[in-house]
């Protein structure tokens, strides 16, 4: 498997990879050949390529990672999908409904397994609610309230600054995740708004994007919910946040993060400790692409359970 590039992201994939042993062989390609290299050597990799094309033309790479920013990410993705590679996308995977579309007649055609990265599909929080939920643990659903807030400005040279490059502004690049959360727990959201409030005066730290929103929801069984997301809003705890779903039997309260879930008991409260060792759920996500592929099985998170995020947020954004 090879990442087409050599960003932070790909340092994220590589360390959970690395604790993966005998699912994938990594390479690394940048249009910087000594950036590869580097990579190659931080992360025990085998080979390092001078540019993408020529991890696509090497008849040994199997998958690629894409890794760059979201502007870049069909046209990859395509040439991939020619050169017969398998590919894991990162999210949010294309800032258009056509793009999807598109790479979906290219996946059929190729007959390779094309997954989105959205590790938070996999991490032992989500799994813990879907099964909470599942278990009618708090029965029929009402409400639910999801709160991810933390001060975290981007400087001004990095490419999220660019809507262009990241697809849209704070909240489409980095929220979908969030938005894909409040969405895949069992009861699908059906209508949704966004509310965005007036954006900062002057950029923060050099960050000029818009960097909060807030989304209200209804789900299929008739429960209505919110999502507050920022990332200027200064929390005590560096983003340590909880939310709540509350159900006609009681509610789940849970750290958004991942760290802790309490849920209804018999007599007194349940505390849940997801899991700390695969937290984002970076390693279930890599379990899912190996078994997509050398099983020849579809991975959970599919270019159409993508699109049907992108659709939410095509709402959000009113579109």
């Amino acid at each position: 498997m090879a990442f087409l590039g050599c960003g932070f992201i790909a340092g994220v994939h590589s360390q959970h990879l690395a604790k993966l042993p005998g699912t994938f062989v990594r390479s690394y390609a940048s249009r910087d050949a000594a950036r590869a290299e580097d990579f190659r050597q931080k992360y025990d990799g085998v080979r390092a390529y001078p540019s993408y094309a020529a991890a696509l033309e090497d008849p040994s790479v199997d998958a690629v990672v894409i890794a760059v920013p979201p502007k870049f990410h069909l046209d990859l993705t395509l040439a991939a999908l020619r050169a017969g590679k398998h590919v894991l996308v990162e999210k949010p995977a294309f800032p258009h409904r056509g793009d999807y579309e598109t790479v979906i007649a290219a996946r059929d055609e190729a007959q390779r397994v094309v997954l989105v990265g959205e590790n938070d599909h996999y991490k032992p929080l989500a799994v813990t609610l879907r099964t909470l939920l599942a278990e009618d643990a708090i029965g029929e659903l009402v409400m639910a309230q999801f709160t991810t807030v933390a001060h975290r400005p981007k400087p001004a040279t990095d490419w999220r600054n660019d809507e262009t490059m990241a697809g849209g502004d704070a909240f489409f690049e980095e929220g979908i995740h969030w938005l894909h959360l409040a969405s895949s727990l069992g009861p699908r959201i059906t209508r949704i708004t966004g509310h965005r409030p007036a954006p900062a005066t002057a950029a923060t730290g050099g960050d000029a994007r818009v960097k909060s929103m807030l989304v209200s929801f209804e789900y299929d069984g008739g429960a209505v919910g919110a999502l507050y997301y920022s990332r200027e809003i200064p929390s005590m705890l560096r983003g340590l946040r909880w939310s709540k779903l509350f159900g006609r039997k009681g509610e789940i309260i849970f750290e958004s993060n991942g760290a802790m879930v309490i849920a209804p008991g018999r007599r007194l409260p349940r505390i849940i400790t997801p899991g700390f060792a695969d937290i984002r759920g970076y390693r279930a996500m890599y379990r899912d692409f190996a078994h997509a592929i050398f099983d020849k099985a579809t991975p959970e998170m599919t270019l159409e359970r993508a699109l049907d995020d992108h659709t939410l947020m095509e709402q959000v954004y009113g579109r």
